[in-house]
C-alpha cells in the first residue's frame, strides 16, 4: 500500500478540505504519472482502491472517496471497489446522491478525531511468524 499517497488523503481528511483532484493528487505528490495515458490513470485507480480496500477491512473509511476524477465526483471505479468489499452493488451506489458524501464525511468524522488519528495512523504491520 502507498503510504504516502495513505497519509496525504488523511491530511486532506483532518482539514476537512474538498476533495482533490486526480491531476493536483499527481502534482502535489510528484507521482509522475501522465494521466493523458489510460495504463497510468488506472495505476493511480488501482494504488487508491488498494487503500482503501485495505482501510474497509481494518474498519476505517474509504480514503479514496476524497479523491475525484471526474469534475463533481468519483468514476466507476470507486463505485466497483465499494462493490467489491461488501457496500452494494456499484450502479445503485453510483446513483445515490448521498452515498459519495456520506463516504467522505465518515473519513473526515474518524481522522479529525485525535484517538484514531493517533492510533491508525501509522498501520499495525502484521506479525511474521
Amino acid at each position: 500500500m502507498n503510504e504516502r499517497i495513505r497519509k496525504k488523503l488523511i491530511q486532506i481528511a483532518r482539514l476537512d478540505e474538498s476533495p482533490i483532484s486526480y491531476p493536483n493528487l499527481v502534482y502535489q505528490m510528484s507521482l509522475g504519472l501522465n494521466l493523458e495515458s489510460n495504463h497510468e490513470k488506472n495505476m493511480l485507480g488501482e494504488i487508491l482502491n488498494e487503500i482503501s480496500t485495505e482501510e474497509f477491512k481494518q474498519g476505517r473509511p474509504l480514503l479514496s472517496s476524497l479523491v475525484k476524477i471526474k469534475p463533481k465526483g468519483q468514476g466507476d471505479t470507486f463505485f466497483k471497489m465499494c462493490e467489491k468489499v461488501g457496500l452494494g452493488q456499484w450502479k445503485e451506489l453510483k446513483r445515490d446522491p448521498d452515498f459519495l458524501e456520506k463516504c467522505r464525511q465518515e473519513c473526515r468524522d474518524f481522522w479529525m478525531n485525535e484517538e484514531n488519528y493517533e492510533k491508525h495512523l501509522y498501520p499495525q504491520k502484521e506479525a511474521v511468524t
